[in-house]
């Protein structure tokens, strides 16, 4: 069976830090929780294909659809407390179905421009962009990219939404969001204070510091 559609990835972002902090299990669980949160925010039309991994695989009628959908699971997520911070790509064309998986370039096209968002963006390509309708509001154009094993460069352009993740931080060792009201610790390392989602991770963190965080960057000024 063959047709055109919309494909959409939403992944986790840091679930493998996640995972190495907090175990196999608890991660687990937190796959089968977002993927449960997919499938209720499927409209006439739309599935979840399968999980893989820390994604879900989306398929909806077309591009515009899948981008909505994206978008709706995205904003649930955000919803979830201590949930992590999740990112979207979403493309369409042709797709190949068969048992009740889905195939082809445009899947790939999708799980690309996924892995380019960062934790909380929404990716959609130029063949999602030009059916999106005006209620979408501001669409930043980012752009071509060149991804691995494609042969032309993808256009992406960025649904900004605005996600209002409230007095939330994010956990430098597992990636997770943190209620600040409900932290496990919050330390200090060279002027700025980090939320830590357990004790667990506070002893990791207060250990190495630097292991977790990015260096602070150098400017021209001071490399010379």
């Amino acid at each position: 069976m063959s047709g055109t559609a919309g494909v959409a990835f939403v992944d986790l972002a840091g679930f493998t830090a996640l995972t190495e902090a907090h175990g196999d299990e608890e991660a687990a669980d937190l796959v089968e929780l977002f993927v449960s949160m997919a499938r209720d925010e499927c409209a006439d039309g739309d599935r979840v294909v399968k999980s893989i991994g820390d994604a879900v695989l989306l398929v909806s009628p077309s591009g515009a659809a899948a981008a909505d959908l994206a978008e709706r699971v995205m904003r649930r997520c955000a919803d979830e407390p201590g949930f992590p911070l999740v990112r979207g790509g979403v493309h369409s064309g042709p797709i190949v179905e068969r048992t009740g998986d889905v195939f082809g370039t445009t899947v790939n096209v999708a799980a690309r421009i996924a892995s380019q968002a960062y934790g909380g963006q929404l990716l959609v390509s130029h063949e999602v962009r030009t059916h999106l309708v005006d209620e979408v509001g501001e669409v930043i154009d980012l752009g071509e990219f060149e991804f691995r094993n494609l042969t032309e460069p993808v256009h992406l352009y960025e649904i900004p939404l605005g996600l209002d993740t409230g007095h939330a931080g994010i956990d430098p060792v597992c990636r997770m969001r943190v209620e600040r009201e409900h932290a496990g610790g919050r330390l200090r390392y060279q002027g700025t204070d980090y939320w830590l989602c357990s004790l667990a991770c506070a002893a990791r963190f207060a250990a190495n510091p630097a292991a977790f965080v990015d260096p602070p960057a150098v400017t021209e000024s001071e490399a010379q």
